[in-house]
């Protein structure tokens, strides 16, 4: 049996705005600030390491940690290293660990301390991290920092905007566009202030930015909790009557469409990250930036694709909406399914413009990565958004920030993947690699077409009276 819900929704507490409960607003704008410090963070990450942190001579004697995470590259290449395949390693490392520890922090949340309590831990933890990255010799304790917050507040912030509709609510879908809006807000602003702050004045100028972002997110939060639903660890406590805690058949069974869905959804962020990796250093060497006589930051390309979900998430909901009133939208599989393709033909793009470089540091027009940029965001709307409304909706109520950390697992594996890929970007003939960025997307979005249907029929058995 279903956990059920004593408390009655926020939304049927506190009136709405603009047709949702006003805690969605509080949560758009603390991920939005949150977003903002990662996507500054991230923009300089790998420029950083490329350009400045692992090319100094001595970097092994101002870099605490630096000797053995060498060791660890070259023991699993079994080559020396250089300084931008060990680059794109100790991106993946980190971008992935971000999404591993989600897991943790689900259930931290569900088991022992509630969503509101782990997303403060996760936002003090991620403001310790932006600001020690302001320090060279602490750049691998940082990301420590970062990670683990990351873990902590991740999983809880997406999990609380489920919670604020009640089973069955049809706004669900659209509160997570307009969520995933406010993600895209802070990703948008982060490298036109952090990049630009990294770039032109100083490497830890950007990162203290970052810094500052978080801060002003977790203020937030704190001040606005009277709008957000009961965490559901509160409201299991809050039962009158017994509630049965052995998972049912059924909810096994959603537990595993969800599991299998994010398997493959693994190879989506494989390729969708490289535009903080390998696309962003194509930026950085083989696009023109120059504009009437001014260099432009060359981390303002990571601004492009949140730039883009500004434009095209109205269209998308609008075209959804027409599709739903004619019982033509497709389901949440193969929503998720369609942005993979989309994924890989944008990089169709990318192998346009790879093809017959002159030299290795030859220009190309910044129409190529826009173009491409376009596609592919299309691809990210189809498949983000919808693959975190459908967790909330097909997990079981008692577990529900445990199953949102095994969708960031998926990012984990992704992000690593992402890592290891980018490893090869100076071995390979970049069209060539960017072939391969397409075919792992593409083939992704067909194996899940095909198994779409069943997994359609374990979520449809889902019962619809489930609280959340």
């Amino acid at each position: 049996m279903s956990t059920a819900v004593a408390t009655p929704p926020v939304a049927a507490r506190e009136g709405t705005f603009l047709g949702h409960p006003k805690g969605l607003f509080v949560l758009f704008l603390t991920e939005m600030w949150e977003r903002f410090s990662y996507y500054g963070m991230r923009s300089l990450l790998v420029l950083y390491m490329l350009n400045h942190l692992f090319i100094q001579p001595d970097v092994g004697a101002r870099v605490l940690g630096f000797n053995a995470v060498r060791g660890m590259f070259e023991a699993l290449f079994h080559t020396s290293y250089t300084a931008q395949p060990l680059s794109s390693w100790v991106y993946g490392l980190y971008t992935g660990f971000v999404y591993f520890t989600p897991f943790f922090g689900g259930l931290l949340a569900d088991r022992i301390l509630g969503q509101r309590r782990t997303v403060v831990i996760g936002g003090i933890l991620m403001a310790i991290g932006h600001f020690l990255m302001a320090v060279e010799s602490l750049f691998f304790p940082a990301l420590l920092f970062l990670i683990l917050g990351n873990g902590c507040f991740k999983p809880n912030i997406s999990t609380q905007v489920g919670l604020l509709y009640p089973p069955g609510d049809k706004r669900r879908d659209s509160a997570f566009s307009i969520f995933y809006v406010g993600i895209n807000v802070g990703a948008f602003l982060a490298p036109l202030v952090c990049g630009t702050l990294g770039q032109k004045v100083g490497w830890h100028y950007g990162f203290a930015a970052a810094g500052v972002g978080m801060v002003l997110g977790l203020v937030f939060y704190l001040m606005n909790q009277k709008h957000l639903a009961p965490d559901v660890l509160a409201q299991r406590r809050a039962q009158v009557s017994p509630v049965k805690e052995k998972m049912t058949g059924e909810e096994w069974m959603r537990v595993l469409a969800i599991c299998v869905a994010c398997f493959i959804v693994a190879s989506f962020w494989a390729v969708y990250e490289q535009q903080g990796n390998t696309l962003q250093v194509w930026a950085d060497q083989n696009t023109r930036w120059n504009f009437f006589g001014w260099d432009m930051p060359t981390t303002w390309y990571q601004a492009f694709n949140p730039f883009m979900i500004f434009l095209f998430t109205p269209l998308l909901t609008s075209f959804w909406g027409w599709q739903a009133a004619r019982s033509q939208e497709p389901t949440s599989l193969t929503k998720m399914a369609m942005g993979c393709v989309l994924l890989g033909l944008g990089f169709i793009i990318m192998i346009a413009a790879a093809q017959g470089l002159p030299s290795a540091d030859a220009k190309r027009s910044i129409l190529w990565l826009v173009s491409s940029t376009a596609i592919y965001t299309f691809g990210e709307l189809y498949l983000s958004p919808i693959g975190l409304s459908f967790v909330t909706k097909v997990a079981p109520a008692r577990i529900v920030s445990m199953m949102m950390g095994v969708w960031f697992l998926a990012n984990f594996i992704g992000n690593y993947m992402t890592g290891y890929l980018g490893t090869f970007y100076e071995k390979m003939p970049k069209a060539q690699f960017f072939q391969l960025m397409t075919a792992i997307a593409v083939i992704a979005g067909v194996v899940l077409f095909i198994i779409g249907r069943p997994l359609d029929k374990v979520v449809s058995k889902h019962d619809k009276h489930e609280a959340y």
